[in-house]
This record gives C-alpha cells, structure tokens and sequence, in this order.
C-alpha cells in the first residue's frame, strides 16, 4: 500500500491537496506554514485538515514499520509464504496485522506447546478434520512415555485446538463485532473500600453496568481510573452463549459426533481461557483510545480559547499574589513585562496592617505610573480584590482578577529561575499573573499545559498523545497571533513555525549582543538560523517599529516584491498603501497572480494590508463578581449570579462565582434545548448569569444552570 492512497482512504480529500501536502511535509514544512502561506498547493486546505495529513502520514510509517518487523521475525522461522507476505503488506490497520503474526508469535511456554512436545499435534489434526468417527480409539495410538491414557491425550489435543480457534481470523474479526456492538461494562466495589473515605467520590461506580459502546468518555475514564486506586473492579462482558454460537459457526464443519463433542470442548476452553480475556482487553484498550480522544480534543479547545484569551496589551502593571498569614506578594512590571519592583504587604489578618498596605500601594502606582492592577485568583483573592478598590487612586485604574493557575509550577521551573535568578518562587509567582494579564499567550505557553487547571482526566489519557495533540494547538495559537522578536521570551519563540527551544535560545542571545534585530533579513544572522528556517519562521516574527513597513506584518517576505507592485501601481510609497482601506480596495488581484501566486494567497496579503500586524484576540474586560460571596456558606439555592467559565468537560462547564469552590452547569442545565457540544454554547472565559440549584457544603459542590 502507498503512503497517498491511504490517506486519501482515510481523509477523503482531494488527491492534489494531499500529494503536495505530503510533499510539503517530506521537505519538513510546518503546518502553521502550510497552511498559511502554501494555500495554492493544498487547494487551501486548512489548518485542521493538514493535521489530519499530517496524522495519518505518521500512522502509516508507524504501520509500515511494524510490518517490517512482522515480516523479518516470521521469514526467520522459514514460515513466510508469498500469500502471507501478501497479506501483511496489504493489511491497512495494526488488528489485521496483529491477526496475521498471532500464530508466529513466540509465545512463553503454553498448553499447547506442552501438548506439541507431547506428540499430540498430529492427533489434533485428525480431530480438527472432524471426519474420524472413533476419536477415543485414535486417541489410544499417541499413549507413550509423556502420555499415560486416551484421556490425556484427547486434553492435549483440545488444549492445541483451543489455540488454533484463538489465533482463527475469522473468529477473532466475528466476535471483535460482536463486543463492539454488545459489550457491557459492569464495576463492582472491592469488599473493604465500600466507607473508604477516598472512594466516596466514585459512589457512583459502586454498582455500575452500562454498554461499552455508550458509555461517554468522561465516566469510562472515571471508572478506569477507580479501577487502578482499587476501588472497584471492572469487567466487560457479552453473551456467553451468543459468543460460543459464532465461533462453532466458523470452526464446526459435520456432525461427526465423535470429533465434534472434542472440539465443542476446545472451543469453550478457548473462549473461556484465550479469546475472551483478549478481546475484552482489545474492546477495553480500544475503548480507552476513544475516551483518550475524546478527552485530548477537550483539553486542546480548552488550552485553545485559553493561550488566545483576551490580552491587555502593553500596560505597566502592579500584580499581586494575595494571601493572608504570609501577606501579599507585589510587583511592578513596565509594558515590556520586565520587573521594576517587588515587596510584601500584610492587609489582611493576623496582620492586618490595612493603612499601610494602601500607603504602599498607592506609593507604587504613582512611582511606576501604573495603568492596571492584576489581582491572582487564589486565597485571599477577593479580600485582596476588595481592599484594592478601597483605595483612592489619582487616576483611573482596571482592577482584573487574573486566574493564577500552573503559576506556582512557573515559579518553580527551570525557565523561571534563568528569567529571575535572584528571586525567590514568590516574586516569579506575582510576575507571571502580571504578564499573564498583559499576554495569557506569552505567558502560559512557559508551563506544562496539564498544570493550568482545563480539561477532564487529562492525567488519566495517553501521555504522549496529549503531549503531541498540546504542542500543535500551541504552535497553533502562537503562529495564529504572531510573535514580538525582540521581546519574546525562548519558550514563546520556540513554538514559531520552523525554530525550535535551540534556535529560540541563538535569536534572544542574538539579540541580547546586538541590541535587537532590526529587519526580517537580519534573522539570517542568528547562528544555525538558515534559509530553510527563516522561509518557515520569518512572516510569524513581528519587527516592532521596524524600518520596512511589511517586517511587522503576516506578509511574507517572498511576497515583499508583490506589495511592493500593487503600491507602484497606485503611485503611491508602501507606508501611504498600508492601511488605506479606500486604496487597497481599488487593487484588481487578478493582475498579480502567477504560476505560483494566486487569489487565496493574495486575498490574504490584502487583508493584512487593511490591518497590518493585527492581533485576532479580544480585549480584557473587568469583571464584577457579586461582593455579597466569600464562600460556599453564602450561596443559597435560587440565587442568581454572575461568573466565568473556567473549564469545559464533555459533560458540562465549570464557572467561578467568586469563591475557592467553582459550580458545576451539567450540559443538560445549558440551554432549554438538546445540547450535544458544551462548546456551542459556552467558551472558556466567558461571563454569565447562572442560577444556584444545589448546594452540598459537606461534598464542596454546587450545582448551576443557566437555563432562563
């Protein structure tokens, strides 16, 4: 099988698009890149599609690679035949191909290799055939030193059979869609766990049983990992009978009675023993994949609408870590994110030095000509948020409570302590919720992604998986929005399409021993950063205040020449065209395209045209939490109340009201009709209203709607 033909089975899209694709990746292009800036050769595919090329190319070689493996392993046992090599070559998916090498798989020491040492695999065969009307008789004839009687030798032979039905294809592909379709995953608690205290919250899966294939990815990851704590035990079942009924429908063959009562026995011990056990294990497995699926895809819309939340902007900014007995962390940061100052203050009990809090915070907004005030969400946040309000500033001040989660894992992290190695975890902590308001972006793309708090069982999936499926939707977003190269940290400018962590690191020292980078061409300067990674990198990197007006566009410098065209032909300088919406919309396209370049790609040119550099992401709001709740004692059944949502499940969304505890929307709660996808009503940071419909203090839980 071709690498083309199979994706294009698998993806069903055009065959043109998926070749140049494929091309495009073989010569090591990115997808940001891609699908910004090579729209001709896909037939302008999108971002998604090229991930799904991308994906598929990656299962193929997986694949193919395993079936090289296959093949050397059986050839070495001279047990390849030109029909079977025909067949692992063709297989298209890894189940195939693992059917296929099952009976050539060194095994440990088994009944049936017991029994073939025995002699007995000769007697198997005769049973098999299923035409000897005098099996017992038969049996008598392998009698010798290792086999003592008839009976013996008949319980090898089926211990052999057993094997033969377990390794059977067709048995195995029948009742593969037999527990697809009818499989029920049952949970039962283990005898001593039921007054655990740790395995209250699985109550639910004390006593559970729905079908496999219904059972949504959130509770089947829930109840898996229930398993794995050893609160309860999980089982998949179908039925027996029905199983049993398949596999004698494709291994018995007459009604030779004699042979037929021995491989009627065989084929219960081999669904009992073997065929069962695997293939609940391969439904399970198979099953869990799905549920990982589901749960990654989460994550990622999760991580997505969070690294593209609002940013504020450049604005110096006053950032505070609150807390109680060890006082509030402050600190001052300019518009470039850079620290300027940091010191405590004790507002709060036991302190409770309230009047000189306010001195010293009114003191650092005049000193730094502060412009905003972020507030982290975390204890003592909205006693922190309260007596910042309190205080009569000269000027007006946003006052954002800023949701500090994964900044004490920053704080911590190798990144933080090279960015400020004379400062203690507290001062980084306060830093990155100053910078997180400023950029959420920049800053959170510094920490691992399953430390920030979004997403449903995301330590339960496929590790690797979900490494792979965060770092595309980071490199996503960053591409999507651009990149300051003379402010941008390592971390940040390692995710732009085509550099890397090694050539972010020569671009920031680079620019440390320079002073900057100055224009797009310079990049070439950076050690090891050759032509291959400026044509991928160079239009995602911005030169701030550049000299040459399209250096801090998404124009790309092989287009340079086409802009510069379009102004000739207006008469008038690249400066006087960018930006002149009533200019731009004047230019034909049709007289700029080539071979090469056509109207996608210069539709695009025009649209930064009209907005050069522009950032797709919203501005940050404040937002008012209702002043009467401090804790999950003041929320009362009815209320209604403003929050934000601040994570999306498969099963609902969470909001933060104003307390420690967030309240739980069920997707049934969303909306007066069927809802299927959490996200077609709510995105992550959203404001709502939402009325309180239960509260259990004892289990911190809270239930909301937001139906009328």
């Amino acid at each position: 099988m071709q690498l083309l033909s199979y994706v294009l089975k698998h993806s069903q899209l055009p065959e043109r698009g998926v070749a140049n694709t494929l091309k495009l990746l073989d010569e090591d292009s990115t997808i940001p890149f891609i699908s910004r800036y090579r729209k001709e050769m896909t037939g302008n595919l999108d971002e998604v599609q090229i991930t799904t090329i991308a994906k598929l190319r990656q299962g193929f070689e997986e694949l193919e690679k395993r079936k090289l493996t296959i093949l050397k392993a059986i050839e070495e046992q001279e047990a390849l035949t030109p029909a079977l090599k025909e067949k692992i070559e063709q297989a298209e998916n890894i189940t195939l191909l693992e059917d296929l090498y099952l009976p050539y798989k060194k095994k440990r020491k088994t009944k049936a290799s017991i029994a073939k040492e025995k002699g007995l695999e000769p007697l198997a065969k005769i049973i098999m055939k299923q035409h000897d009307d005098d099996v017992p008789g038969t049996a008598e004839r392998f009698i010798n030193d290792q086999v003592k009687n008839s009976n013996e030798a008949l319980q090898g032979a089926r211990d052999i059979i057993a094997e033969w039905i377990n390794e059977n294809e067709w048995v195995r592909n029948k009742l593969r869609r037999l527990y697809s379709r009818n499989a029920i995953i049952e949970t039962k608690i283990v005898k001593d766990k039921k007054e655990d205290e740790d395995a209250q919250k699985y109550q639910q899966y004390f006593e559970w049983s729905e079908p496999l294939n219904r059972a949504p990815s959130h509770r089947l990851l829930a109840m898996l990992r229930a398993e794995n704590e050893g609160i309860v035990r999980v089982k998949i079942q179908v039925d027996k009978e029905e199983a049993l009924d398949l596999i004698d429908g494709v291994i018995i063959k007459t009604d030779v009675d004699s042979c037929t009562d021995q491989v009627f026995i065989a084929i219960e011990d081999a669904y009992k023993r073997l065929l069962d056990p695997a293939i609940s294990n391969e439904v399970l497995k198979e099953a869990k994949l799905k549920a990982d699926e589901a749960a990654i895809k989460v994550f990622s819309s999760n991580l997505r609408q969070l690294l593209l939340g609002a940013p504020l902007g450049e604005k110096r900014i006053l950032a505070i870590d609150p807390g109680f007995k060890s006082g509030c962390k402050v600190v001052c940061l300019d518009e470039n994110g850079d620290l300027k100052h940091n010191e405590n203050i004790y507002p709060h009990p036991p302190q409770r030095e309230t009047t000189q809090a306010m001195k010293k915070i009114r003191s650092l907004v005049n000193a730094y000509n502060i412009e905003a005030i972020a507030i982290g969400n975390g204890t003592a946040s909205r006693e922190t948020e309260a007596f910042v309000k309190k205080i009569g500033f000269d000027r007006d001040l946003q006052v954002f409570v800023v949701n500090e989660a994964g900044a004490s894992v920053y704080s911590a992290s190798k990144i933080a302590r090279q960015e400020f190695p004379s400062y203690d975890v507290t001062v980084r902590g306060a830093v990155s919720i100053g910078r997180r308001l400023a950029d959420p972006l920049a800053e959170l793309v510094k920490i691992d992604p399953k430390s920030i708090g979004v997403g449903q069982y995301q330590h339960d999936v496929d590790q690797t998986k979900l490494k792979e499926e965060l770092d595309l939707v980071v490199m996503s977003c960053v591409n999507s929005v651009g990149v300051n190269v003379n402010t941008a940290s390592a971390p940040l400018l390692s995710y732009v399409s085509g550099i890397g962590i090694g050539l972010a690191e020569n671009i920031v020292k680079y620019r440390s021993e320079t002073g900057g980078i100055s224009t797009r061409r310079e990049l070439l300067k950076v050690p090891r950063l050759g032509n291959k990674a400026f044509e991928q990198s160079a239009a995602f990197l911005r030169i701030s205040n550049a000299q040459y007006p399209l250096d801090n566009s998404a124009v790309h410098p092989e287009s340079y020449n086409i802009v510069e065209q379009m102004a000739k032909d207006q008469k008038v300088s690249l400066d006087d065209l960018i930006g002149n919406k009533e200019l731009i919309q004047k230019i034909a396209l049709e007289n700029y395209t080539s071979d090469t370049v056509g109207l996608p790609t210069l539709t695009d040119i025009i649209k930064e045209l009209e907005k050069p550099g522009r950032d797709p992401r919203k501005k940050a709001k404040v937002f008012e939490f209702d002043p009467g709740l401090k804790s999950i004692d003041d929320v009362k059944v009815g209320m209604k109340v403003p929050g934000i949502v601040n994570n999306i499940t498969n099963f609902g969304c969470f909001v933060d009201i104003g307390i420690k505890e967030s309240g739980l929307v069920h997707i049934s709660k969303l909306a007066n009709e069927f809802i299927s996808d959490v996200n077609s009503v709510v995105q992550l940071h959203q404001h709502v209203e939402v009325k309180v419909i239960e509260v259990d203090a004892n289990r911190k839980r809270i239930q909301l709607s937001m139906i009328d």
